[in-house]
């Protein structure tokens, strides 16, 4: 894979894997926990998302609104998912538990599978840059979602 092509950051979350997990599986709440401003609802698919799964989502970039269609391409039960479009780029949320019963969250945008001309389309755009950006801020919201239903459910 290739490295200069993946933009990560992380976060530690004050609730379980299972908690997290089901935030970033239920594709109707990535507006609730994106960073980006870019999602502005999930059009259609299932409520909880599952290897193989199609959801389609409302965007919008640099002002101008759009429709896209996702498949869930790496899944692992409160570990793993991570899904892409037509671009073949994925978006990945890794967790990993801590000592402490937190997680340790890891999100990805992957665009190693790009051919060198699109991968140069994108930097011309601004990205990975603005991915970048969203990325710390998607965390920053995913991290206080799950610690609010954490403490919602008094666990």
């Amino acid at each position: 894979m290739d490295e200069d092509r993946l933009v990560s950051g992380s976060t530690t979350v004050a609730a379980p894997p299972h908690v997290v997990f089901s935030i970033v599986a239920d594709p109707r709440q990535h507006p609730r926990i994106d960073g980006s401003g870019s999602v502005r609802a999930v059009v259609t698919g299932p409520q909880r998302l599952s290897a193989g799964a199609d959801f389609g989502v409302s965007m919008t970039l640099f002002g101008v609104p759009y429709r896209i269609r996702n498949r869930v391409v790496e899944f692992e039960e409160d570990r793993l998912v991570a899904w892409r479009h037509f671009g073949a780029h994925r978006w990945r949320y890794r967790l990993e538990p801590t000592d402490d019963g937190g997680t340790e969250v890891t999100e990805t945008f992957d665009y190693s599978r790009y051919r060198p001309a699109a991968a140069a389309v994108l930097r011309t755009l601004g990205f990975p840059g603005r991915n970048r950006a969203g990325i710390t801020a998607t965390l920053a919201r995913l991290k206080a979602a799950a610690e609010s239903d954490q403490r919602a459910a008094g666990r």
